[in-house]
């Protein structure tokens, strides 16, 4: 694992920076310096993130510019009426205004009880806690209370790897020139390998997995194998491997010789 672990590390220091993040929507979050407005950015850019990237981008830039003067000031002084109106008409791929909606009301609702979605995570989350699951499964029954989000927010009680809500926690954990950080309690240790089709490809060749399905509990076995290369940050090098197959002249063949 040293081997694999200075290799890793060298693709982590070429290409985790923000010269490779765009486009890509944790792009929107380091427009919000104060940690209220920037998480509640996060879960709605994290929501979205599926799809065309530029769709995604467009839509994400929509919702957002809509969100004056704040994020948290517009959901505090906004009546659930004044949210659908100023959303009224709103489609993205399967997600209608009626969703969007009740999404954007359900961080309200969890800002009017917990103050914040960090500490709505953290009533939950034990230091002694193996995964970020705890917390994940409380935040997102507080915030889909109503069921009524479509596909927005996976349940992470359910099969799905949940790969846009583990991505919002990388960035709010995690902190370096990439990822902006905020939440200080958990630990990079207790995250989950955000699993998408890029990295499953990696934990297929790492050998960290031969599932075929790309679940929780694939994302699960992709995360330990990580954990034995860098025990206390598993999602160190999410971002880095994932450009590969992203990004133009990034390919997973050019990845393969590297690693």
């Amino acid at each position: 694992m040293t081997h694999l672990k200075d290799r890793l590390e060298r693709v982590y220091l070429q290409y985790n920076k923000r010269e490779y993040v765009n486009p890509d929507p944790l792009l929107f979050l380091y427009d919000y310096p104060e940690k209220k407005n920037r998480e509640i950015a996060g879960f709605i850019a994290a929501c979205f993130a599926y799809g065309r990237v530029d769709q995604i981008m467009k839509t994400v830039s929509y919702i957002l510019g809509k969100l004056e003067p704040t994020p948290f000031d517009y959901l505090m002084t906004r009546a659930k009426k004044d949210i659908a109106n100023d959303f009224k008409g709103f489609r993205y791929r399967f997600a209608n205004d009626v969703h969007l909606t009740h999404l954007l009301w359900g961080i309200r609702e969890v800002l009017n009880q917990f103050i914040s979605l960090e500490n709505c995570f953290y009533a939950e989350m034990k230091p002694e806690d193996e995964t970020v699951l705890p917390g994940l499964v409380f935040l997102s029954n507080q915030i889909n209370s109503t069921k009524e989000m479509g596909h927005l927010l996976a349940d992470p009680q359910k099969k799905s790897a949940c790969k846009r809500s583990l991505l919002f926690l990388r960035w709010m954990v995690r902190e370096d020139q990439v990822d902006p950080g905020g939440w200080g309690e958990a630990s990079p240790s207790q995250l989950i390998i955000p699993l998408d089709t890029h990295m499953y490809k990696v934990g297929m060749m790492l050998e960290f997995t031969e599932r075929k399905s790309l679940d929780m509990k694939t994302a699960l076995e992709i995360t330990q194998g990580f954990k034995k290369v860098l025990r206390e940050d598993p999602v160190r090098y999410d971002f880095c491997l994932t450009r590969f197959g992203i990004r133009k002249g990034l390919s997973m063949d050019h990845l393969r010789e590297v690693i």
